[in-house]
């Protein structure tokens, strides 16, 4: 978003999509769906495949699941 000298507050607006989720996928820590890539996409003019697919931080831990839980994700 940085490069796109977007904000937060822009992007939820050209987007629609939640304030939360927005900053989530801006965080690494949701990986957005086809067609929230292809909203977020369609308002920083950049192709959906630019959009990050994957979490920054390992899904383990963001949902209590691992060996640390003894429940494996």
């Amino acid at each position: 978003m940085e490069e796109a000298g977007v904000s937060v507050a822009q992007l939820v607006a050209a987007t629609g999509l939640d304030v939360k989720l927005v900053t989530a996928i801006a965080e690494g820590n949701y990986t957005p769906s086809p067609s929230q890539r292809e909203r977020l996409a369609a308002a920083l003019g950049i192709s959906k495949e630019d959009i990050s697919w994957d979490h920054a931080i390992p899904v383990q831990h963001l949902r209590g699941n691992g060996p640390q839980t003894g429940r494996q994700t």
